[in-house]
């Protein structure tokens, strides 16, 4: 392997692009898997050219692999068959010209304004609670009015440390993908449960907002999941329609919705790339209409001509 720069290649994306370990792994097991495919008709990746890669391309079409998965694919070869001919292992780049299954993007799932309200109300606790039933529900109604707040990705409610929240009021500081740093929105009330948790966790000694079990691991996420599924469930919802990632699609929608503007949006979601948010674009079509309708010259002189 070291020979066909595969260790290399996921060496350089852990250290120059901050990969996180699952992504290293899944490169890993793409490139093992083109490796025995290539192998198997006698070729190394360093001779392979792009019919070979297309021929192996049509055979995960053959076996029946959704065109998400064909396309992860053609990008980490890409990504690896440009990093040996930048590091003068192979002279071209047989991938470059390859194209990506066509895709359907999509809508992302997100609920309704009245069902976050539900669930939020949900998070109170009985009269008769347990501290052990008071304190987790305590936890879901901080990690829900943080995440509809901000719109973070679960892994970063998760791991953020308890002096999160001693940035400037208002504010909070995320690190994300990457180890990308940004500073996001936190309102009054989110702050207010977040301090609310804390306060009743000051005896832990904790380094983490969402401490776990050890006071010295965050929350799994696994542990996260049954607490919101028990809140849907409180709520009169399914829970297979709440996930953290729903909450977070729900803020940017219910952000546009409201006339966010998109450049905002990516900043606030910590998107590297403004494609990546435009999936959110379809609650701007009926705004972009209305836009059209009220405020074109060709809609008044048509409305006029109409009457």
């Amino acid at each position: 392997m070291v020979a066909d720069g595969v260790d290399a290649f996921l060496e350089m994306q852990a250290a120059e692009r901050g990969a996180a370990l699952n992504t290293i792994r899944a490169y890993a097991r793409d490139l093992g898997d083109m490796m025995q495919a290539l192998h198997a008709r006698g070729i190394s990746p360093l001779d392979a050219g792009e019919g070979d890669l297309r021929d192996y391309l049509s055979g995960l079409a053959r076996q029946g692999l959704a065109p998400r998965t064909q396309a992860r694919r053609l990008s980490c070869l890409k990504q690896y068959f440009l990093f040996l001919a930048r590091e003068g292992l192979r002279p071209d780049n047989p991938a470059a010209l390859l194209e990506a299954p066509r895709l359907d993007t999509p809508l992302p799932r997100f609920l309704s304004e009245a069902e976050v309200s539900a669930l939020l109300a949900a998070c109170a606790p009985e009269a008769d609670a347990t501290p052990a039933r008071r304190r987790r529900l305590l936890a879901a109604r901080a990690a829900l009015e943080m995440l509809y707040a901000s719109g973070l990705r679960i892994s970063e409610l998760l791991s953020l440390p308890r002096r999160a929240l001693d940035a400037a009021p208002g504010m909070m500081l995320v690190r994300g993908k990457g180890g990308r740093e940004r500073m996001v929105p936190m309102s009054a009330r989110a702050r207010a449960a977040a301090r609310a948790l804390m306060d009743l966790d000051a005896g832990r000694k904790s380094p983490y907002l969402f401490p776990g079990r050890g006071a010295g691991r965050p929350m799994t996420r696994q542990g996260f999941d049954r607490i919101i599924h028990d809140v849907a469930l409180r709520a009169g919802l399914d829970p297979q329609r709440l996930s953290p990632h729903v909450l977070r699609h729900s803020f940017a929608t219910h952000l546009l919705a409201h006339g966010a503007d998109l450049r905002a949006l990516q900043v606030l979601l910590g998107h590297a790339d403004i494609a990546t948010t435009q999936i959110y674009t379809h609650v701007m079509l009926d705004r972009l209409r209305d836009a059209v309708a009220q405020h074109h010259p060709l809609s008044a002189m048509h409305d006029t001509a109409a009457t």
